[in-house]
């Protein structure tokens, strides 16, 4: 149930931080896992999709590390294999400035990236996403705002 219910959302959530198909597919496999493994674990103090979200952004996270796909230094072939998987990929239906897009996101340091994709993308509210990321609503506000300046920068620089 919890399978069918969520899956959907919780594999976009997993592919905007993963970037490729395959590796969101790999974060998702291991976050039911998770998720499977610790059901009789779950004490109610969030609610379930929050706890849900917390388990994928982690597991996303660490795949992330463990694959060295996160690279803080951004050069040039990077953003062209970057480029080049999001159009080559089935999974991905975007225009030129949906690329633009994910490029800035991609350029965010992590935890301004987890704050856009959770506030733009899953339209959470900054108290669920506290409870997701276990921090303050204040300084999500700041993560957001900085990452949405960041963003803008870069979507100018690039016209």
């Amino acid at each position: 149930m919890l399978l069918n219910k969520y899956k959907e959302r919780l594999y976009w959530h997993c592919r905007r931080l993963m970037v490729s198909h395959e590796d969101a597919d790999d974060a998702l496999q291991n976050t039911f896992i998770k998720i499977w493994s610790n059901l009789g674990n779950f004490r109610g103090d969030a609610e379930l999709y929050t706890w849900l979200f917390r388990i994928a952004t982690n597991e996303s996270l660490t795949l992330l590390r463990k694959k060295n796909k996160f690279v803080l230094k951004h050069d040039s072939d990077n953003d062209t294999v970057f480029e080049e998987t999001l159009v080559a990929d089935a999974y991905f239906d975007g225009n030129e400035i949906q690329i633009k897009l994910q490029k800035a996101i991609k350029k965010l340091p992590e935890k301004q990236k987890v704050v856009f994709n959770l506030k733009y993308y899953e339209e959470m509210k900054y108290e669920e996403m506290a409870e997701v990321l276990e921090t303050s609503v204040g300084a999500l506000k700041a993560s957001y705002h900085h990452a949405v300046k960041k963003i803008e920068q870069a979507l100018k620089t690039d016209e």
